[in-house]
């Protein structure tokens, strides 16, 4: 359904607002190769504009900082309605390696509503190329189901329901609990 929306609302063109909010500018080179010829992102019909006023899109890297949170919402709310917001890489979706630190908020979406996320430290040009087109709706969506489990540890973990024995010698039973 977004998708549709997507194709309807924007059309054949998307002029993309490049917004950095901090961080380590991994994320900002690739985002610039993928606007040059080798990737050529306008055969999309994929434009960078200067300005938030003339943009359909905003591309977001790095973490929500204190320091650049209220810049980052005044952009956001120069842009024309109907408007699309990308989270970049590992510190726009989820604070990256900074997310506990002083000056960090946490991921962008804490400043301005994320519609899409494109995870990765940095994500690759094909990466970016590709979550634009699926949102957009000109490519299909790939999932691979992930199934979660805590691995087994090689050495004993430490509960005490498995002491055994009672003042100055108390031995351990190895017993595996996972």
């Amino acid at each position: 359904m977004l998708s549709n929306l997507c194709k309807k609302l924007f059309g054949r063109s998307l002029w993309v607002y490049h917004a950095n909010s901090g961080g380590c500018n991994g994320c900002d080179i690739e985002v610039l190769n993928v606007l040059t010829p080798y990737y050529d992102a306008e055969r999309f019909g994929i434009k960078l504009v200067g300005s938030p006023r003339h943009a359909d899109v905003m591309l977001c890297q790095g973490p929500a900082l204190r320091a650049t949170a209220k810049a980052l919402r005044r952009a956001y709310d120069a842009m024309p309605a109907p408007k699309l917001v990308f989270a970049i890489g590992s510190c726009a979706c989820g604070g990256g390696i900074w997310f506990d630190s002083y000056p960090v908020l946490g991921p962008v979406e804490r400043v301005v509503p994320v519609d899409f996320y494109i995870p990765g430290c940095p994500p690759r040009p094909e990466a970016i190329i590709y979550g634009v087109a699926v949102a957009l709706g000109l490519a299909d969506p790939k999932v691979t189901p992930v199934e979660v489990r805590q691995m087994p540890y090689p050495f004993p973990r430490y509960h005490p329901e498995d002491l055994e024995g009672e003042g100055p010698l108390v031995v351990y039973r190895n017993v595996q609990k996972v």
